[in-house]
């Protein structure tokens, strides 16, 4: 017989961005970067929001109070910031726009593994239940005992958290990073946790630095 344990992750009233809280003990997801190549990235020195940053697309898109979206945009600021970059309010006297999107998809995670059958044939060994060189094969002799599949399936959401740096003039996005992870329905309101997931992010930026 097989037995199947489902665990479903419902849509989420309290939000957690789990690519910008730092999730696992190492710490935040590490991004994928993709950037233009031929561009001058010494000449920036002044970034602000793009008017459509923040948008949640996908699946399950999730609804984010201002108050969650204002701790996404202060850590991305205090990463820039201490990359040397000054946060500025008016887009029409930046040198790059910062937009950030998070796309939620939903995943299906299945897993397939042996467990013993208890009854004839447990814990015959070498030499008996204690005789011989198999000491206490009562308890660890698996291959004496028939096995059965147990089947694990758990639905969850994965979030992609992507943030763009769009060149003003060209109107196209010149640097990228990516980050995917779980999203957990954990609420937290240490903005230190949001700025270490931030400073992670961009880190490469900008490239060669």
């Amino acid at each position: 017989m097989i037995n199947s344990s489902v665990t479903l992750l419902r849509a989420l009233t309290v939000f957690s961005v789990s690519i910008l809280l730092a999730a696992c003990a190492s710490g935040p997801p590490k991004p994928t970067v993709d950037y233009k190549a031929d561009y001058d990235f010494s000449a920036v020195k002044t970034i602000a929001f793009y008017r459509n940053s923040g948008e949640v697309l996908g699946d399950n898109p999730m609804q984010l109070s201002d108050i969650q979206r204002d701790r996404i945009d202060e850590a991305l600021s205090y990463a820039l910031t201490n990359r040397g970059f000054q946060m500025v309010t008016d887009a029409s006297t930046a040198d790059l726009l910062l937009s950030w999107t998070l796309d939620t998809q939903n995943k299906t995670d299945v897993r397939t593994y042996q467990t013993p059958t208890m009854g004839m044939g447990m814990g015959r060994g070498y030499g008996g239940y204690y005789g011989g060189y198999n000491r206490y094969s009562a308890y660890n002799c698996w291959n004496c005992s028939p096995t059965r599949t147990e089947v694990s399936v758990q639905n969850y959401t994965q979030g992609t958290f992507i943030v763009d740096m769009i060149d003003p003039e060209l109107k196209k996005s010149v640097w990228r990073g990516v980050t995917q992870s779980r999203l957990k329905g954990q609420h937290s309101e240490d903005q230190g946790k949001y700025n270490a997931a931030a400073t992670a992010i961009f880190a490469s930026f900008p490239p060669g630095r």
